[in-house]
């Protein structure tokens, strides 16, 4: 894959991938703990009772992971990744308990701005466990600088 420091060295179509993370019971809890206290995410007893039918990690930690997995692949080089917002976030199977995840990016679009040294790029993120079954996706509103 070409080196990627400015907007302009993005290509529709370029893939990243993310090295993997393992998701610890410890984790789970210590996220929901803080963050979403439901049973679900808290205590594996209480999860048999849901609709998750055992302990799962909460959507938001599950997204917190991606945002991580993101940084560290930099696709967009020595700079950081700042959205405007984001479009087509799915959590479509849960996480569980040491799942192994990573995760693929593919630039979806590419939109220079007509007044600003930047652009827009539209880079669909998917996470995947060990299985290669898909658990999250999402698609930032990247704002990515220009080579002045």
């Amino acid at each position: 894959m070409a080196q990627v420091a400015w907007f302009d060295d993005l290509t529709v179509g370029m893939r990243f991938k993310s090295p993997e993370v393992v998701v610890s019971e410890a984790d789970i809890k210590r996220f929901a703990a803080e963050f979403d206290p439901q049973p679900m995410h808290l205590d594996h007893e209480a999860a048999k009772d849901t609709l998750f039918k055992g302990l799962a990690a909460s959507g938001w930690h599950t997204a917190a992971i991606a945002m991580n997995l993101a940084i560290q692949t930099r696709p967009f080089g020595p700079h950081p990744l700042i959205g405007a917002g984001v479009d087509g976030l799915r959590w479509t199977i849960p996480v569980r308990p040491n799942d192994r995840l990573h995760l693929v990016g593919e630039v979806m679009s590419l939109t220079p701005s007509k007044s600003k040294p930047q652009g827009i790029a539209l880079v669909k993120w998917t996470m995947f466990n060990q299985d290669g079954e898909e658990v999250y996706t999402f698609t930032p509103i990247a704002i990515v600088p220009r080579q002045a």
